[in-house]
């Protein structure tokens, strides 16, 4: 089992839109690190390929100093060249086989899913985990039409035997409503990034997923 238990339990994905420069989003990912974050998601919407893999060889190194494994979000090459312990890929994205093909059995793989049906097909794909949401509104991406239900997300917990994670628009206000649904953990990003204490901030949302 490529996952090992608690290791989604507060899942960070990166955003460089509360980051100063390359430097203070090193500095952001590893005071989640240490603030309890236990598996990091490094996502860059708008960086070209070569700064994109620059980055990752960085982050990639910072995250497995600190003991935690890193996906990237979305690129399959990026993944295999950085050294990444995987990729996250969407609906949209290239496909959980096609990426499994390109990345081989040793690497993790993360498949958004919004429904039983998309879980249910991203594991018999292949798939090692679920990003399941959103569970909330939220100023990161367009969700219309991509709501789960605490209903909705103990319906997909209960379909697959891997693991799932809820994510889209977690804060600490929030997160304890979805306990009891099976969750293996919460993904966040601005409830983490933007911040002004991020270590506090996670030590926060860690004690709170604990319980999830």
């Amino acid at each position: 089992m490529k996952i090992k238990p608690g290791e989604l339990r507060l899942y960070a994905v990166t955003d460089r839109a509360w980051a100063r420069d390359p430097d203070h989003l090193m500095d952001q990912i590893e005071a989640a690190v240490k603030g309890g974050a236990t598996f990091v998601q490094l996502r860059e919407k708008e960086l070209d390929p070569r700064s994109f893999l620059s980055e990752a060889r960085w982050v990639v190194g910072l995250c497995h100093r600190l003991g935690v494994r890193c996906v990237i979000n979305d690129n399959v090459d990026v993944a295999l060249l950085s050294g990444a312990d995987g990729v996250h890929v969407g609906q949209e994205d290239m496909a959980c086989a096609r990426a499994r093909a390109l990345l081989g059995e040793g690497r993790i793989i993360g498949v958004s899913a919004h429904n039983v049906e998309e879980a249910l097909a991203a594991e018999a794909a292949g798939a090692d985990y679920l990003g399941s949401g959103a569970a909330f509104p939220t100023g990161t991406k367009d969700v219309r039409g991509h709501f789960v239900t605490p209903e909705g997300f103990a319906a997909i917990t209960g379909a697959v035997k891997i693991p799932v994670v809820a994510i889209g628009g977690i804060t600490k206000e929030n997160i304890a409503s979805l306990r009891g649904c099976g969750l293996a953990g919460a993904a966040v990003v601005s409830a983490l990034f933007a911040q002004s204490d991020v270590e506090a901030a996670a030590r926060e949302l860690r004690a709170i997923c604990d319980t999830l």
